[in-house]
């Protein structure tokens, strides 16, 4: 198994940055493909962004494309969201998880239930 525990969450303007981190432990994060998930209040997780084990292939949805950039470091077992340009309507619940099968950048897996381990969740909150 592998925990995940993600920090950088909080407050921030309209137009500025944040970079989340997600801390794995119990397991080496090369063995995982990592996603960064976002959930509003009453809504699904979406799929924001998700990075290969060697973090050679990246998938990006398409609100955030240009804005927002995954990043893992497996010796330092975390996986990074630098999140740029910020619009309200980014503010969410993010949460990081780790998928133990494949990834394809073209065809996903792209839904919550494809991944097996989660973190607790970080608030983004964007004033405008």
């Amino acid at each position: 198994q592998v925990q995940l525990v993600e920090s950088g969450g909080g407050l921030v303007q309209a137009g500025g940055s944040l970079r989340l981190s997600c801390a794995a432990s119990g397991r080496t994060l090369s063995s995982y493909v990592m996603g960064w998930f976002r959930q509003a209040p009453g809504k699904g997780r979406e799929l924001v962004a998700a990075i290969g084990r060697s973090g050679g292939s990246t998938y990006y949805a398409d609100s955030v494309k240009g804005r927002f950039t995954i990043s893992r470091d497996n010796a330092k077992n975390t996986v990074y969201l630098q999140m740029n340009s910020l619009k309200p309507e980014d503010a969410d619940v993010y949460s990081c998880a780790a998928r133990g099968g494949g990834f394809s950048t073209t065809y996903g897996p792209r839904s919550d239930r494809a991944y097996d381990y989660w973190g607790q969740g970080t608030q983004v909150t964007v004033s405008s």
